[in-house]
């Protein structure tokens, strides 16, 4: 805990936190998480990533009360799950993968209703400001089954809120969804974050990930085989690529560059892949300048969030 006692300094804790499904007929037991050992900055953008199946939405369904542990430990904002589970409850706010809601109701009945469900007294519910905050103030009293897939995300996150939980999960919250809107709910997710929300984030999306995340976890096959402040874990992948145009067209690569595995592409650029705790640009340069070949323009690209999953992913 911090110096206040209401602020912990992490939002989610887990020690060994593990879960095995039971087989059934001549399906085996499956063990889903094993062992997650993961500490969430209190007031951090939280990057949890993983495959299909690694073991993220087990994670999730446990916190959340879906799902129950076989063993560990896990607390949302201080409570301990089992010691604690209402208080738990009240401090998380999850915006699942599934759109589900009743296609009969309105966005204000919708959000209203789970104000409801979590004992949110009628004279502190903020119904109209929260639709208002995720854009759907005009569309208050729509039909849910009027409204595009967009608007039906926003209404997710919207029913979140109601209780005010200082920690939000957001399960694939742009899966489907247009440009814009990805844009405009990004926007929102980042205010409340500097209003103090914790964010947890799952996305198969890994440049929005490496743009809004300060942490991120890779889960696979039910283990943390990262977490990493973002920018420490880009750099787990120590190359880069130099791009290069030469002044004039050239047909062979000279031996010198082919020694450095440089590609020549259809386009006559030269691409040379190299450590940059080996190899420094100028070294490269002046093998190039050396072998005749002036230089029109060059360009380095470093390696992102995508080539880091996969390399991390892949090697399990």
């Amino acid at each position: 805990m911090s110096s206040s006692a209401s602020v912990p300094d992490f939002a989610i804790e887990a020690i060994g936190l593990e879960k095995t499904y039971k087989g059934s007929g001549k399906l085996p037991p499956k063990q889903a998480l094993k062992g997650i050992d993961l500490k969430i900055p209190t007031g951090s953008i939280f990057g949890l990533l993983g495959p299909n199946g690694a073991g993220k939405s087990t994670f999730i369904n446990i916190l959340s009360g879906l799902v129950t542990k076989t063993g560990g430990k896990a607390s949302i904002w201080g409570f301990d799950i089992d010691d604690a589970p209402r208080s738990a409850r009240a401090a998380i706010g999850v915006v699942p993968q599934e759109i589900n809601m009743d296609p009969f109701f309105t966005p204000f009945e919708s959000v209203e209703l789970q104000a409801g469900f979590y004992g949110v007294p009628k004279s502190e519910r903020r119904t109209v400001e929260i639709l208002a905050a995720v854009g759907l103030e005009d569309k208050k009293d729509a039909y849910v089954r009027q409204l595009s897939g967009g608007m039906k995300r926003r209404l997710m996150v919207a029913k979140a809120l109601v209780h005010a939980p200082p920690v939000l999960i957001l399960d694939e919250p742009t899966a489907g969804v247009d440009v814009e809107l990805r844009r405009s709910l990004w926007e929102y997710v980042v205010a409340l974050n500097k209003a103090g929300t914790t964010i947890i984030l799952t996305t198969h999306y890994l440049e929005e990930a490496q743009e809004l995340c300060d942490e991120i976890a890779i889960i696979n096959h039910g283990e943390v085989i990262a977490c990493e402040p973002t920018e420490q874990l880009l750099r787990r992948l120590d190359h880069k690529t130099l791009v290069i145009q030469p002044s004039e067209a050239i047909s062979t690569l000279p031996p010198a560059l082919a020694e450095l595995d440089a590609k020549l592409g259809s386009d006559g650029a030269l691409s040379i892949t190299f450590r940059s705790s080996e190899t420094g640009i100028g070294r490269i340069i002046e093998t190039v300048r050396a072998e005749g070949i002036s230089i029109a323009d060059l360009a380095t690209t470093e390696p992102d969030l995508e080539d880091v999953f996969v390399s991390m992913t892949s090697a399990q």
